[in-house]
C-alpha cells in the first residue's frame, strides 16, 4: 500500500531536517499521483528507500558508472543514460528532475503512474483487479525514455554522417577528413552506450532469477502474508544491500508460494519489447559504421591511385633527367676548350653531333618507358 499523505510528509520532513550542506535534488512520485521535490543528501535517500551506499554510488554522475539495472530486496536501482532513478513497490525517486532531458521523463511518470482510474475501470468491468505492478509501470517509462533518447541521438548522427561522407567522397580535404573523424568518434561513443543497455537487458532476459528479483510488489505481498511470516521458510526481510544473486533460494521459495510456473512472463515481455527497440538502434549504428568503413576503403583506394600516379610521374621525370644528363655531358665535352682537327673546315660537324646525341637520348627515354609498360610499372 502507498504511504498516506500525512505519513509520507512526516517522513520526508524528518529527513529534510537532517540534511547536510551537500545535497542533491530529487523528485518523489507515488502511485496515487502525488509528487514532492526533495533537496536531500545521499544519507537521507538511503534511509528513505533503505539501500546501501554502494548502490546509490552508481547513480553519481561524477563517477561515470555505466548503464545498470539492479534488483534489490526492496528497490530497483536504475542508472540509464541521463535517467537515474530508484523504484520501490509504491514510489519512484528521480534524480535531477530539473534537467532538460529528465523533465519529459518526470512528466510522463506523472501521467502514467496513477492507477486510480484503471482500478475504477476494472471494478466497473466486473470487480476483478488486473493492475500492472507499479514498479513495472515506472520501469517501462524509464526504459521507453532511454530507448527513445538513444534512438533520437542515432537519427541525429545519421543526418550528419551521410552528407559528411558524401562530401568527403567528392572532395578529399583536411577539413572534410577532420569532420568525419569527429563524427566517427561520436558514433563510437554512442554505440558503446547503446550496446551497454542492450547487454544489460539481455542479461536480465537470460536470467529468470534476476527478473524475479524485480517483482517488488510480489515480494512485498509474500513477506506480509501470514503464511510466510509464520512458516519455517526463508526470511524475506534481508538487509537492503543484498543483491539479486545472493537470494536464489529465497526466490525459489517465493516462486513456490506464488504458485505460478512461469512467474516472469509479464516482465519478460516488457523487457523483450525494449530489447528489440534498442537492438534496432544498435543495428542503425552498425549500418552507419559499415557505411563509414566502405567510405574509408573507397578513400584509401583513391589515395592509392593518386600515389601510383605520383610514382609514374616520378619515373618519367627520373628517366628524362638521366637522358638530359647524357645530352648535357656530350654538350659539355664538346664545349670545352680542346682543339679538334675536324673543326678546321668542317664546323658543321658539331651540329650533327648534337642532333645525333639528342636522338640517342630520346630513344633511350622511350626504351625506358616501353620497358616500364611491359613490366606493368606504369599504365598503358
Amino acid at each position: 500500500m502507498a504511504l498516506a499523505g500525512s505519513e509520507m510528509e512526516l517522513k520526508l520532513q524528518a529527513i529534510n531536517n537532517k540534511k547536510t550542506a551537500i545535497s542533491r535534488s530529487w523528485i518523489l512520485l507515488d502511485r496515487d499521483g502525488r509528487d514532492m521535490v526533495l533537496d536531500v543528501d545521499k544519507y537521507a535517500i538511503m534511509r528513505l528507500v533503505e539501500i546501501h551506499a554502494r548502490d546509490l554510488r552508481i547513480m553519481d554522475p561524477l563517477l561515470s558508472y555505466p548503464s545498470t539495472i539492479l534488483g534489490r530486496e526492496k528497490v530497483i536501482v536504475l542508472n540509464l543514460e541521463h535517467i537515474k532513478a530508484i523504484i520501490t513497490a509504491e514510489e519512484v525517486l528521480v534524480r535531477d528532475p530539473m534537467d532538460e532531458d529528465v523533465v519529459p521523463v518526470v512528466e510522463e511518470l506523472r501521467r502514467r503512474l496513477p492507477v486510480k482510474g484503471e482500478e475504477e475501470s476494472c471494478a466497473q468491468d466486473g470487480g476483478e483487479e488486473n493492475e500492472f505492478p507499479f514498479e513495472f509501470r515506472a520501469l517501462e517509462v524509464v526504459l521507453e525514455a532511454t530507448c527513445s533518447f538513444l534512438d533520437a541521438r542515432t537519427r541525429e548522427l545519421e543526418t550528419n554522417v551521410y552528407p559528411a561522407l558524401d562530401e568527403l567522397t567528392s572532395k578529399i580535404s583536411s577539413r572534410n577528413l577532420d569532420k568525419v573523424r569527429k563524427l566517427k568518434s561520436a558514433m563510437t561513443r554512442l554505440t558503446n552506450r547503446v550496446h551497454k543497455i542492450r547487454e544489460e537487458l539481455e542479461n536480465l532476459l537470460d536470467d529468470d532469477d534476476d527478473m524475479a528479483e524485480l517483482y517488488l510488489s510480489r515480494k512485498l505481498s509474500i513477506s506480509s502474508s501470514p503464511s510466510s511470516s509464520n512458516s519455517d521458510g526463508p526470511n524475506w526481510h534481508h538487509s537492503p544491500n543484498q543483491g539479486s544473486k545472493i537470494h536464489r533460494s529465497s526466490r525459489g521459495s517465493a516462486t513456490t508460494l506464488h504458485g505460478e510456473e512461469n512467474d516472469v512472463e509479464e516482465l519478460e515481455m516488457l523487457l523483450e519489447a525494449y530489447f528489440i527497440q534498442i537492438d534496432g538502434t544498435l543495428n542503425k549504428l552498425t549500418t552507419v559504421r559499415e557505411y563509414i568503413d566502405d567510405t574509408e576503403d573507397y578513400i584509401n583506394i583513391q589515395l592509392d591511385n593518386h600515389r601510383n600516379q605520383l610514382i609514374q610521374l616520378e619515373l618519367f621525370l627520373s628517366s628524362g633527367t638521366v637522358c638530359l644528363s647524357i645530352y648535357s655531358l656530350v654538350a659539355a665535352i664538346f664545349g670545352m676548350n680542346i682543339p679538334y682537327t675536324w673543326r678546321e673546315g668542317h664546323g658543321y660537324v658539331f651540329k650533327w653531333v648534337v642532333i645525333l646525341t639528342g636522338m640517342a637520348c630520346g630513344s633511350f627515354f622511350l626504351s625506358i618507358v616501353s620497358y616500364a609498360r611491359r613490366k606493368g610499372l606504369v599504365g598503358s
